[in-house]
């Protein structure tokens, strides 16, 4: 795990050996252990490293082939790369170092860009070939690792975070409006937009060719979800036994390490089962849990505090546990930190993360997160059963849509973006999500195809958001998490699994919607306790049933009591009072009124009041001059 940088200028100038240290210098908290600067010619690759395998100097970046062709920065781990490594001795590859960047540099020589089907693990990186003047930026299938670029004039550049790219001459934050109206409609970005105008996120499974003979750039998909009903059923045992195999495996593949592996623990099932099969193969396991201090919590936030269950389990799994509880003052103590270093808001509250992170990163450089469980398995069915009943695909999205409009609604849109609305009123938020499905099936007359493919949707959106704020916030203490959940193999697996086999109520949905679709049907999608079946089923041979049977809890702390109680005067002062940065993008008396809204107890507008102070403080730090706040350990 480390942070990466560089630029090549296509009109043929020569690179900066200088400007590329300059970029990695702003990523520094990515590598604390090494850095390495590679110039040739016009190209030009920066590397900040955080030593995990191969602690020795045989590891150090910008890494060369032996012949000089290929030039390699690397963030990521490969976790199959020693099955790698032994195919690649086989056809006469020497290696110097026992590492798997080395292992992607003979990859890449020996197969080319069809070397990127045969990595299993997280990855971004850029890879310059001096024979043809071409550099390729890789991004891994699912998007776990960040690849962020842009373009000043005829000079491409590209690094881990934003932050980097800004400390190149000519090259200025700005907003990009048109991302700021996607964000605030998803809470999330579903194209490569960012929040930085001329800033692109390569999208995962992606590569982005850029050639200096001709001059020339583009982008190329190379994997994709592919959610479907399996043609021939395995039995029920069969599906059982294989996904406990697999997530063994993928366990075991991700413990690779040569420094210390420690573990998140929230209490729920995915992080438990990660960490009951973690803690038989390492001894006096560390594991990590965040709470949230409820006593001024109300309502349904006076269960989201998770550390007893959490106690339990770590209690079971022999491990040496750690705990943090967060105060509502916490969330306005990190907040300057938190937008420095996630730089684009993502899905949810993150302060959680950034505080679990700063936990676990004090005790070591890698932890295990069960971040995937829910996206592969079916964990959000009263999401995907809004559409499961549906006259054709455009309804189907019509149906979604609605339903993921997180923020802003579209009666809102017009009056909230008034101050900048001629730069933002040719975009269309459904056209933004519908053309997240690059393609569809032809037909489709089952319910389970409709939830297939919003499991591809929220796979490709919510689960990639999720995953930026992981890399971020982790980064941000010097900690590589590691998902195995997101192990090829698994979810190459999952992906055929019947939907009967993660949902159970399914029939009862689909007959909800064709008879009663009124109070009945939201009252099923309020209190049902459906979802991921199967693996539910196999985690039970390793956890208590009591933890496999919970309902599904997020990790989120109690802010919409906080907003109105302890925190009201923070909401007060970065949203209502004075000149706020955000009202020369938002009508001033719109944000006054939802905010409002809120604090009187009206509507529950907490993640709208949340995404309204990440931006505020966000337009201070990259737009007003409020400069850098690194994480303090």
């Amino acid at each position: 795990m480390c942070g990466i940088a560089g630029m090549v200028h296509l009109d043929g100038a020569p690179a900066s050996g200088d400007l590329v240290r300059r970029m990695t210098d702003a990523i520094a908290h990515r590598g604390p252990d090494g850095e390495g600067v590679y110039v040739d010619g016009q190209a030009g690759l920066g590397h900040r490293r955080l030593a995990i395998i191969d602690l020795s100097a045989a590891g150090r970046q910008p890494m060369v082939t032996p012949d000089g062709r290929y030039a390699l920065t690397f963030n990521g781990e490969i976790y199959n790369f020693q099955e790698l490594r032994a195919e690649l001795q086989s056809l006469g590859y020497r290696f110097v170092s026992r590492t798997d960047t080395e292992v992607i540099l003979h990859a890449w020589a020996e197969w080319g860009p069809k070397a990127l089907d045969r990595f299993n693990g997280m990855f971004a990186f850029a890879i310059w070939d001096s024979t043809r003047r071409r550099l390729t930026l890789a991004r891994d299938r699912f998007g776990i690792k960040p690849l962020y670029y842009a373009t000043v004039g005829r000079t491409l550049l590209f690094a881990s975070e934003v932050k980097a790219l800004l400390t190149f001459p000519g090259m200025a934050a700005a907003m990009d409006r048109e991302g700021l109206i996607e964000y605030l409609t998803f809470q999330n970005f579903f194209t490569n937009r960012t929040l930085f105008a001329g800033v692109r996120l390569l999208p995962a499974a992606s590569c982005l060719n850029a050639c200096c003979e001709t001059g020339s750039c583009h982008t190329f998909q190379y994997w994709d979800f592919n959610f479907h009903e399996p043609q021939e059923r395995l039995a029920p045992d069969a599906y059982a036994d294989t996904l406990d195999q697999l997530i063994v495996q993928a366990v075991n593949r991700q413990l690779v390490s040569d420094v210390d592996v420690g573990s998140y623990l929230s209490g729920g099932m995915d992080s438990g089962s990660i960490t009951a099969l973690a803690s038989r193969r390492i001894k006096d396991l560390r594991t990590f849990t965040v709470g949230f201090d409820l006593h001024s919590a109300s309502g349904i936030e006076c269960s989201y505090d998770e550390r007893e269950s959490a106690e339990a389990l770590s209690s079971l799994c022999r491990t040496e546990h750690y705990e943090m509880v967060l105060k509502a003052g916490d969330m306005e103590r990190c907040m300057p930190s938190l937008v420095y270093h996630m730089e684009e808001p993502r899905v949810g509250q993150s302060y959680p993360n950034y505080y679990a992170a700063k936990l676990a990163g004090r005790f070591g450089k890698v932890v295990l997160s069960g971040t995937g469980g829910d996206e592969l398995f079916g964990g959000y069915p009263w999401r995907y059963y809004r559409a499961v009943v549906n006259s054709s695909f455009e309804d189907y999205i019509d149906k979604y849509y609605l339903f993921w409009q997180r923020l802003i609604p579209n009666s809102l849109i017009h009056r909230m973006f008034q101050p900048i609305w001629p730069d933002v009123k040719h975009v269309w938020t459904r056209d933004i999500f519908r053309n997240v499905f690059t393609s569809h099936a032809s037909r489709m007359t089952r319910s389970e195809d409709y939830i297939n493919h919003s499991l591809y949707f929220e796979a490709k959106t919510f689960l990639h958001g999720l995953l930026v704020i992981e890399d971020k916030l982790s980064m941000a203490h010097g900690l590589e998490t590691r998902v195995p959940m997101l192990d090829n193999d698994l979810v190459d697996f999952a992906q055929t699994i019947p939907v009967g086999m993660k949902l159970g109520n399914l029939a009862e949905v689909v007959r909800l919607n064709e008879n009663d679709p009124g109070p009945k049907s939201k009252v099923f999608f309020e209190r049902t306790r459906d979802g991921k079946l199967l693996l539910r089923n196999v985690m039970q041979r390793y956890i208590p049933v009591e933890v496999t049977d919970r309902a599904k809890q997020g990790f989120s702390g109690p802010d919409a009591s906080w907003f109105r109680g302890e925190s009201i005067d923070y909401v007060r002062r970065m949203l209502l009072e004075g000149e706020c940065h955000i009202h020369e993008f938002l009508d001033r008396a719109t944000v006054r009124d939802l905010v409002e809204e809120h604090l009187n107890g009206t509507t529950n507008r907490r993640l709208l009041i949340w995404a309204l102070l990440y931006l505020e403080q966000w337009c201070h730090t990259f737009l007003a001059g409020g400069g850098p706040t690194p994480a303090k350990p």
